[in-house]
C-alpha cells in the first residue's frame, strides 16, 4: 500500500462547443454537452495508483459539503482506504477547480478554494489515521499543491515519522528546506530552479546543476527534474540521467506531475532501480499528456508507449 497524504481537489470538466461570440462581450459562447468530475490535486495521484493496480491511502481535508461527500465516495469506489480524510465543519470547502473545454481546447478556468493552513486538530487527526495505517505501507508520497494540508511544520513531522521507507515529494517551492531526508523530489524545472536558487535554463548543464544543488541541499537520495519537451532529468547522487521525452502528441499537461510521482514511486516500492522508475514515469507522462483533462497511465499503455 502506499499512503498519499496533500491537498485534495476536485477537478471539474465542462465540456461543450463554441459556435459564436457572445454579443454582450468579446467572449466565447460554449454550448455545453457534458459536465463531469474527477479526483485532482494529491488525489489524482490515488487515481494514477488505482490504474496501476496499486493499493493506496489518501490523507487529506475536504470540507463539509456535497464534494466532499462525493470525494469520499469516489475513493471508496477506487479501494483506496479514506480514512484519513478528515471533514472540516467549519468554513473550509472542498477545492473545486472548473475547467470549460471547448473542441479540446481549455477556454478558461476559476477555482474556489481555502488556502490558509491547516489547524492542528486537523493535522493531529491524520496524523493518528497515519499510524495505523504505516505498518502496512510500502512508501509514502507527499503531494503538496500549497493549499494549506502540508505545512512546513507538518511537513517536517512527516519526513521524522517515515523515515526508513520511501519518502517521493511533488514539491512547492516555498516549502523547499521542510523536505530535508525526503527519498526522492520530482519537481519541473521552474520549481526546482526556485528550490535551488538558480535560473531556470532547459539545457542539460543546468538541469545537472540544479539537480545536483538540490540533492546535497536536501539530503536527498534522488532528484527527478520534468523538463517537458526536454524530457526528464535522474541525479542519484553519482551520475546524471537524462531521458528524452516519450510524449508523441501534447493535449494536455494537466496532472502529468501525479502521474509521474505515482509511476516513479510504484516501481521503488516493487523493487525497480531509480533509473528503471524513471524511464517508466516518463513514458506514463508520455501516455496522459496525450489525453484532456486530468488522466491515467496503466501498465499496459506503458509498455504499448
Amino acid at each position: 500500500m502506499i499512503l498519499v497524504i496533500g491537498d485534495i481537489i476536485v477537478d471539474e470538466f465542462i465540456w461543450g462547443d463554441v459556435t459564436r461570440i457572445s454579443p454582450e462581450a468579446p467572449v466565447p459562447v460554449v454550448s455545453v454537452n457534458e459536465i463531469d468530475r474527477r479526483l485532482g490535486g494529491s488525489s489524482n495521484v490515488v487515481r494514477n495508483l488505482h490504474a496501476l493496480d496499486v493499493p493506496s491511502a489518501m490523507f487529506g481535508i475536504v470540507g463539509n459539503d456535497e464534494p466532499g461527500q462525493w470525494v469520499k465516495n469516489r475513493l471508496a469506489e477506487l479501494n483506496s482506504d479514506n480514512r484519513g480524510v478528515i471533514t472540516k465543519t467549519n468554513d473550509r470547502p472542498t477545492a473545486i477547480k472548473t475547467r470549460i473545454i471547448a473542441r479540446h481546447q481549455q477556454v478558461v478556468r476559476y477555482d474556489r478554494e481555502w488556502v490558509k493552513a491547516a489547524q492542528q486538530s486537523s493535522h493531529e487527526a491524520i496524523m493518528t489515521n497515519l499510524e495505523e495505517l504505516l505498518p502496512q505501507s510500502t512508501a509514502t508520497i507527499l503531494s503538496d499543491y500549497g493549499k494549506g494540508v502540508l505545512t512546513p511544520d507538518f511537513i517536517r513531522q512527516l519526513i521524522t515519522q517515515l523515515q526508513g521507507g520511501i519518502i517521493a515529494v511533488d514539491p512547492k517551492p516555498a516549502h523547499t528546506d521542510a523536505y530535508y531526508g525526503a527519498t526522492v523530489i520530482t519537481p519541473n524545472l521552474m520549481e526546482a530552479a526556485a528550490m535551488a536558487g538558480l535560473e531556470a535554463i532547459n539545457d542539460d548543464e543546468h538541469a545537472e546543476l540544479i539537480a545536483r544543488t538540490l540533492h546535497e541541499k536536501l539530503n536527498l537520495q534522488y532528484v527527478l527534474l520534468t523538463r517537458s519537451e526536454r524530457g526528464m532529468t535522474l541525479y542519484d547522487g553519482k551520475a546524471h540521467h537524462h531521458i528524452p521525452t516519450a510524449a508523441r502528441d501534447v493535449f494536455d499537461v494537466t496532472g502529468a506531475g501525479d502521474t509521474v510521482i505515482a509511476v516513479f514511486t510504484a516501481c521503488l516500492a516493487r523493487g525497480d532501480d531509480a533509473l528503471t522508475a524513471a524511464k517508466l514515469a516518463n513514458r506514463a507522462a508520455g501516455v496522459v499528456v496525450g489525453k484532456v483533462g486530468t488522466a491515467t497511465a496503466s501498465w499496459s499503455e506503458i509498455e504499448a508507449h
